[in-house]
């Protein structure tokens, strides 16, 4: 039998006076009561209670038995309060993995109001482009992007779709011109992720009839989009990026959007977890929080046309 139930069996035998007491209490019957306590005494190799046909005593065994059985049960029914409590209200640490450009573009703005409205949860975020394991790193929440693959075996529900944007700065359409034709775009100094096979050498770019694959000239490769993205701001050259990176720079005018009537691809945003079952409070509070914030995400929220 469980040696828990049991101890909690004995110390209300215990409270009660009687086998038979007892087991009304607990709502058990008089032979799983008595089974509970032989059983104790049966692991302990010796005896906890004297029993006579008129009253029940503690053996000296029994008496020190009990002190510590009683002990134990109280750390137990507190630390089941705690995890109750901590269940129903957000508290403790959250870990969350986010993709780097999504991280500091557009989460960065989101944690401080999840922060005020939960002030008991203390937040523990880490951003990186790399591959994770968010069951094997301890991770509560994973947001990960298009370029990212995710686990079959995780929980996802997308955030939105962004979609992929051409820009120049308003110093470089000055000096160099405008691309109006997606061909016009070969013959502009481009700057390119260097770990996207798919673009390093063409650009593909839509319309409602075609798709053309343009052919580039990388004048800058990097890994990282907000680097080639203040590069462009600076004049280097023409730059693509999800809206969610992009569209502050629109919006400041550091950034002009180009062939706006074009289409150079989409990338999903997701928010992945490893179960719905039994997620904490934290966790649920911090998926609530995110879901309230994309309410379409079937569209781009962040400026694009998806």
């Amino acid at each position: 039998m469980d040696r828990l139930q049991s101890m909690r069996v004995f110390s209300k035998v215990v409270e009660q006076g009687s086998f038979a007491r007892a087991a009304k209490v607990m709502e058990l019957s008089n032979a799983v009561v008595t089974r509970h306590v032989a059983d104790l005494e049966t692991h302990l190799g010796t005896r906890l209670l004297n029993r006579t046909t008129r009253k029940l005593s503690l053996t000296e065994t029994g008496q020190a038995y009990l002190e510590r059985v009683n002990r134990i049960l109280s750390d137990v029914d507190d630390a089941d309060a705690i995890a109750t409590a901590h269940s129903k209200k957000p508290a403790g640490i959250l870990r969350i993995y986010s993709q780097l450009g999504f991280g500091k573009q557009r989460l960065a703005e989101l944690l401080p109001p999840y922060a005020n409205a939960n002030p008991e949860v203390v937040l523990d975020v880490t951003l990186s482009d790399r591959t994770v394991d968010l069951v094997e790193e301890g991770y509560d929440i994973g947001i990960f992007t298009g370029l990212q693959k995710v686990d079959a075996s995780m929980i996802s529900r997308q955030l939105g779709v962004a979609e992929v944007l051409l820009c120049a700065s308003p110093g470089y359409i000055s000096k160099h011109g405008e691309p109006r034709v997606p061909e016009e775009v070969a013959t502009h100094a481009c700057l390119n992720f260097s770990n996207i096979d798919l673009l390093r050498n063409h650009w593909p770019i839509s319309s409602n009839t075609e798709t053309v694959n343009v052919p580039i000239h990388s004048r800058m490769l990097s890994n990282n989009s907000e680097l080639l993205r203040h590069c462009a701001a600076a004049d280097m050259g023409l730059v693509v990026g999800p809206s969610y990176a992009m569209v502050d720079d629109i919006k400041s005018k550091r950034l002009v959007r180009l062939l706006a009537d074009h289409y150079l691809g989409q990338m999903a945003v997701m928010m992945v977890y490893p179960s719905r079952r039994q997620l904490s409070a934290k966790v649920r509070s911090f998926i609530d929080f995110m879901a309230g914030h994309h309410p379409h995400p079937e569209t781009d929220p962040w400026g694009g046309k998806a």
